[in-house]
């Protein structure tokens, strides 16, 4: 049974708006923030971002474990572009300007030496990567626990995607939940036959192995579970002819307006870029650190 994001309904302008309005709007913004490496101009879409968030009113005991998990990740990302200096350089600026220079340390069983070198332009690199990833990460968390989940399919339908995709979109989005779920039950499961996940010993191969009784269960279940969608859908002939929708999606004024500021955010930030704005900004009292 396919199990859906934490929704709650509530009378705010985020829910009264179209999904489709707010999808569009999602996606000129991540069009539109990915073509600037200034900071300033990364802080203005993330402030842009949370005022979508704080509007749509909800609370961190709601989203806080998306937040948890997603701000490890962009953390780490940011912190390992950081120590390798990939991606900033040749693309964001060409010449560096040395702080200080962190090592060489030497590793263990490998006998490599590992040295950083801290620089102006690697470390507001580093910061603007952190700011636009949280920028796009806020939009992304709003989206499933705002939208009612029975609006999925016939939101992608009236985006122009064909049946099968818009049907195809709405599993995904439950599947990320339905897997939680499953994996949580598979836990307490476990638990109550005296397996205790919190005491796994030995390296990394050997922990992997103990997790078995998790992972196997979980991903079993989530394969079995995926033939018997595919299974009911067939017996419903589903794909042989136009799909018909039991609710129907219609524009507002406020839609409008959404879709009107959309256009023109993604369209005066392209030209922006084409015009050489955006590039990466480093503050002057930054080189005085050199």
């Amino acid at each position: 049974m396919l199990v859906a994001w934490k929704y709650r309904k509530r009378d705010t302008i985020i829910q009264r708006l179209d999904p489709r309005a707010r999808i569009i709007f999602m996606l000129s913004m991540l069009f539109s923030v990915i073509q600037f490496w200034d900071l300033r101009v990364s802080l203005l879409f993330l402030a842009l971002a949370l005022a979508q968030f704080f509007l749509a009113k909800l609370t961190w005991r709601e989203t806080r474990r998306a937040w948890s998990l997603i701000s490890i990740l962009i953390v780490l990302m940011t912190i390992l572009t950081f120590l390798t200096g990939r991606g900033g350089v040749a693309t964001a600026y060409h010449a560096e300007h040395l702080i200080t220079r962190v090592g060489p340390f030497s590793l263990p069983f490998f006998g490599w030496r590992i040295g950083v070198d801290v620089t102006v332009e690697k470390t507001v690199f580093a910061f603007s990567q952190m700011v636009r990833m949280f920028a796009i990460t806020t939009l992304a968390i709003t989206i499933p626990y705002t939208i009612d989940p029975g609006l999925y399919g016939v939101t992608f339908r009236g985006l122009g995607l064909p049946d099968k995709f818009a049907y195809a979109m709405d599993l995904a989005f439950r599947f990320v939940p339905s897997l939680g779920r499953d994996f949580s039950l598979t836990l307490d499961a476990q638990r109550a036959r005296g397996y205790e996940v919190e005491r796994l010993e030995g390296g990394i191969v050997a922990q992997i192995r103990k997790l078995a009784p998790l992972v196997v269960p979980v991903t079993i279940n989530a394969i079995v579970g995926g033939e018997d969608i595919v299974d009911a859908m067939d017996l419903r002939c589903f794909g042989i002819g136009k799909r018909t929708w039991l609710q129907e999606l219609r524009y507002q004024r406020g839609d409008k307006i959404l879709l009107a500021f959309s256009m023109a955010l993604f369209l005066l930030s392209t030209a922006a870029s084409i015009a050489g704005y955006g590039r990466l900004w480093v503050p002057s009292w930054l080189f005085n650190l050199t």
